[in-house]
């Protein structure tokens, strides 16, 4: 998923984490590459963005109006840079999903995926070192271990089958199957002995009924049937990898998590490629220039700018509206798709968009009462 990771696609919403999202760790989600996006700063200038949030500790600059954080964000009125880092997440991530589309046209897609999180959380890596100092990346063994697994399950499993996926199905049709993943979540909330509400069960249920929508192009030839599959293969591992990633131990600082995630996630994604021998007859001269340009605005974009937004954001402004990513991610890939790649807008994606996207909307307006 793009930033599914760490961008990939899509972490999934605060708002639908068991409990709390925790300080040490933001929730993450598959695009949508996610993968864990980039790169938000604290800055005070509206255009600024989230990027600052490397150069002072998590929660340290409150984006709401006469609010210490999101716990007292309630009724304010939202600021700026709050604006500017909404916009960053909803429009980065909701394009990750063509850039991987465009990456894939000529860069194999594990080998696409795995040089792009390596190189990701090496970036990540260095940054948080320089800005915070060597002592952020402080973990212990088991807190390695979990980041690993983490990784593992929202970058390989998660966002690595998402890149593998496009290689077969548009860019609009994944983004908007990834779109599920909160319905995933309140399953795996239940199947621990929680009770989200009815409201979140309803959701759902809508969720799944319009997955059985959009898996239709693939019924009916339109579209590869096996590339549907895998996205929603996908989705499930992304949300489990997001559901554990908070009952697990994780390293302290939530950049130095991400970034540990990022090169687990992206030597898997390496390794797996190689197995599948996408290595054999791939030249470096024959990656197109559309093709470099995806993966460097996936890297820099995708995995760093938009991450940072998100990290910041989860600290500085209310879950529920951080949450709202989700339902908008979707509605950008189809848009971008379809004006840049020429996508079809068929009525099986149209109608099953429109109903997981409801699904996502009572889920999330559920968890926001609660």
């Amino acid at each position: 998923m793009t930033q599914p990771a760490a961008d990939a696609g899509n972490p999934t919403p605060g708002a639908l984490s068991p409990g709390p999202p925790r300080a040490s760790r933001p929730p993450a989600g598959p695009a949508t590459g996610a993968c864990t996006p980039p790169g938000t700063e604290a800055g005070a200038e509206p255009g600024a963005g989230p990027a600052a949030a490397l150069l002072c500790e998590p929660g340290a600059a409150s984006a709401v109006d006469g609010a210490d954080g999101p716990a007292s964000a309630s009724g304010r009125r939202t600021s700026g840079p709050v604006w500017a880092a909404l916009a960053i997440v909803y429009v980065v991530w909701g394009s990750t999903y063509l850039g991987i589309r465009v990456a894939v046209e000529t860069v194999p897609p594990f080998l696409s995926a795995g040089a792009r999180f390596v190189v990701a959380g090496l970036l990540l890596v260095a940054i948080v070192a320089w800005r915070r100092g060597p002592s952020a990346l402080r973990a212990t063994r088991a807190q390695l271990v979990s980041a690993a697994v983490v990784g593992l399950l929202l970058l390989l499993g998660g966002n690595g089958l998402v890149v593998l996926a496009e290689t077969a199905v548009p860019s609009g049709l994944a983004a908007l199957l990834v779109a599920v993943v909160p319905a995933w979540v309140v399953v795996l909330r239940r199947a621990y002995g929680e009770r989200p509400g009815t409201g979140a069960y309803g959701g759902v249920l809508l969720g799944l009924a319009g997955l059985a929508v959009l898996t239709l192009p693939g019924l009916s030839g339109d579209v590869r049937l096996w590339g549907v599959l895998t996205v929603i293969a996908g989705t499930v591992m992304w949300s489990v990898g997001s559901f554990s990633s908070s009952r697990i131990p994780m390293p302290a600082d939530p950049f130095a998590a991400s970034a540990y995630e990022m090169v687990a996630g992206g030597i898997g994604c390496l390794l797996v490629g190689l197995g599948r021998g996408e290595q054999r007859g791939f030249v470096l001269a024959d990656v197109s220039g559309r093709s470099w340009t995806a993966l460097a605005y996936l890297v820099v974009f995708g995995s760093l700018i938009a991450f940072t937004a998100y990290v910041w954001l989860l600290h500085s402004a209310p879950l529920s509206l951080v949450a709202t990513y989700a339902y908008v991610n979707p509605v950008v890939a189809v848009l971008l798709g379809a004006l840049i790649l020429g996508e079809r807008l068929t009525w099986p994606i149209a109608v099953g968009g429109a109903v997981v996207v409801a699904g996502v909307c009572l889920i999330v307006s559920t968890e926001r009462r609660r």
